[in-house]
C-alpha cells in the first residue's frame, strides 16, 4: 500500500471553508514522494497531519484563485521564519506570475519579500512535464477564464487526473484518457444560461469521466447549492463507473477502493439533506 499512487483530501470546499472542510487541497504520494496539490484556505493545517513542509518534494498549484492558493502565504512564513529548516527552497509549480503575486502580497517595505528563498518557482504551461521523485506530473491548460491547469500524475503503473477548476474542455478529456481516477470539480448546480462556463456541473463531471474512459470518478469542489450526495447521484446518472465524493480526510488509492477516511475529532459527515455550509459537531 505504501508504494501505491494515492491522494488524501486535505479539503474540498468552495469558495470558502466550512467549519470542518478547508478549501481545495490534496496530498498526492507514492512511496516516499509527497506533493501538495493546491493550497486552498485551511489546507496547510491539515497537511501537517501527514507531512511537514520540509518533507514535501514539491507543491503544484492549478490557478491563483484564493480557494486554491491562499495557504501559500502562511506556508512562506512557516518555511522561512518558524521551526522549519529547508535544505533548499521547495519546488513550486504554478501558473505564470505566481511568484510576483505572492511577493506583492507579502512585501511590507520597499524591499521585495524573498519568496524564492522559500519556493523554487517554475511556471506551468500547456504540456508542462516534470518528474518529481516517483511521480510524473503532466499539466494541461484548461478553461476557467484565467490561466488554469489540470494535472495528470503517473506512478507505479497507475494514474490520477485532477481537473483543477474548469469548464468541460477537450484538454481535460484528453489528459484524463484511460486514467485510474479522475478527481473532478462539480462546482455548478447548473450550467449558465448566458456567459462563459467556467465550472463543471455533476453531470458534466460524469460526462468527462465517461468520455475519458476513466475507471473511477471522485467529485470535488462541490458548490454551496449542492450536497455531496446530490453531486454523486447526479454524476452517477451519466457515468457507469464508481463515483465518490472527496470527503475531507479521506484517502483514495488509484485503482483500488477508497481507504478508510479520517476526520477531525468531533465532526461528522453532514446528512443527505443538510446544507454543506451548516454547522456540524
Amino acid at each position: 500500500m505504501a508504494n501505491d499512487l494515492r491522494f488524501t483530501v486535505l479539503g474540498s470546499a468552495t469558495p470558502y471553508p466550512t467549519v470542518d472542510n478547508p478549501c481545495s487541497g490534496y496530498l498526492v504520494s507514492c512511496g516516499d514522494t509527497r506533493v501538495w496539490v493546491d493550497a486552498g484556505s485551511g489546507t496547510l493545517a491539515q497537511l501537517q497531519r501527514h507531512v511537514r513542509l520540509d518533507e514535501l518534494d514539491a507543491i503544484w498549484i492549478s490557478h491563483l484563485h484564493a480557494d486554491h492558493s491562499a495557504d501559500l502565504l502562511t506556508a512562506y512564513y512557516g518555511a522561512l521564519y518558524a521551526d522549519i529548516e529547508l535544505a533548499a527552497p521547495i519546488p513550486l509549480y504554478g501558473p505564470p506570475g505566481i511568484a510576483d503575486r505572492l511577493a506583492h502580497f507579502l512585501t511590507n517595505t520597499t524591499t521585495r519579500s524573498p519568496v524564492e528563498s522559500a519556493f523554487a518557482v517554475e511556471e506551468l504551461h500547456d504540456g508542462h512535464h516534470v518528474r518529481v521523485g516517483a511521480l510524473t506530473l503532466t499539466s494541461r491548460a484548461v478553461a476557467h477564464g484565467i490561466p488554469s491547469f489540470a494535472l495528470r500524475v503517473d506512478a507505479a503503473g497507475r494514474s490520477l487526473v485532477y481537473s483543477g477548476d474548469t469548464a468541460p474542455c477537450p484538454a481535460l478529456t484528453s489528459l484524463a484518457e484511460d486514467c485510474d481516477v479522475l478527481l473532478c470539480e462539480a462546482d455548478s448546480a447548473q450550467a449558465p444560461t448566458e456567459g462563459e462556463q467556467v465550472h463543471h456541473t455533476p453531470e458534466d463531471a460524469g460526462d468527462t469521466a465517461g468520455a475519458a474512459r476513466a475507471r473511477r470518478l471522485v467529485v470535488t469542489h462541490v458548490g454551496r447549492f449542492l450536497t455531496p450526495r446530490q453531486a454523486v447521484e447526479r454524476a452517477s446518472a451519466r457515468f457507469a463507473g464508481p463515483v465518490d465524493h472527496a470527503e475531507p480526510g479521506a484517502t483514495f488509492s488509484a485503482g483500488r477502493e477508497a481507504m478508510a477516511s479520517t476526520r477531525l475529532p468531533g465532526t461528522r459527515r453532514p446528512p443527505a439533506g443538510e446544507k454543506p455550509g451548516d454547522l456540524v459537531t
